[in-house]
């Protein structure tokens, strides 16, 4: 895979994160947490997104299920 490749299919994923993700749940968030949310959806980093909330990986999981952020690996 080239590196033109792996940039791609980034942008692909986050354009994905962005369009499915639900906005008005991340937006009524306290700000630690809709930053962490925000942060994960532009870079897919899930454990800095889990350690900027302050929470455990599980616990995370579960908010990024309900803000229904695909988890695209």
């Amino acid at each position: 895979m080239s590196i033109d490749e792996v940039l791609e299919w980034e942008e692909e994923a986050r354009r994905i994160r962005r369009e499915r993700a639900d906005w008005a749940f991340i937006d009524s968030l306290p700000p630690k947490l809709r930053a962490a949310l925000k942060y994960y959806v532009e870079t897919g980093d899930l454990r800095l997104a889990q350690a900027l909330a302050g929470m455990d990986y599980e616990d995370f999981r579960e908010l990024i299920r309900r803000a229904k952020i695909p988890v695209v690996l």
